[in-house]
């Protein structure tokens, strides 16, 4: 069965609708269990609504792409250059925000291919290496990291509400 190859493109203003839609069913699919479920409703309303996320797509900081299979958008990613994490002796450093597929496309190798574009894009950018944070409990995505060449360096309580915070480990990836 022949598979087209996935394209990748940047995130316009244009695309906060589609942006929206994407980041809410990804991170239920991958967190939605993490926390009670208000805690995470309110978090998703809060990130990933479409006026934040047009205001994010806005600031030329913040590079988000939505990687295509075939016509269908399958995720997206978001990074941020020159975002040294806390005690980081590198400023040149890019913080690989979120990289998001849809579990429907989750054999297709998309989530490589979306990582390797943003590690290019980074190297053009004369990045010395990208962090991330990672949720612990995510074998999934912590697997997909480690086999791609990142490693542990720190943890990290990432804030969903008020009352609850997920245990990440900090991930870095020097070029």
């Amino acid at each position: 069965m022949h598979h087209p190859p996935p394209s990748i493109l940047q995130a316009t203003p244009q695309n906060a609708t589609l942006l929206s839609t994407l980041a809410t069913t990804t991170f239920l699919q991958s967190h939605g269990h993490s926390a009670p479920a208000t805690d995470i409703n309110n978090y998703i309303a809060e990130k990933y609504n479409e006026a934040v996320l047009k205001e994010e797509l806005n600031d030329p900081q913040n590079i988000y792409h939505i990687i295509y299979y075939g016509e269908k958008p399958a995720g997206y990613s978001k990074i941020v250059y020159n975002q040294p994490y806390e005690n980081s002796v590198l400023q040149n450093i890019t913080k690989l925000e979120r990289i998001y597929i849809l579990q429907e496309f989750y054999s297709l190798q998309l989530g490589k291919a979306l990582l390797l574009f943003n590690v290019a894009l980074a190297k053009q950018q004369h990045q010395a290496g990208m962090w991330l944070y990672v949720w612990k409990e995510n074998t999934r995505a912590f697997n997909f990291y480690t086999r791609a060449g990142f490693t542990i360096i720190g943890s990290h309580n990432f804030k969903i509400s008020a009352t609850h915070a997920n245990p990440n480990h900090q991930l870095l990836l020097m070029f």
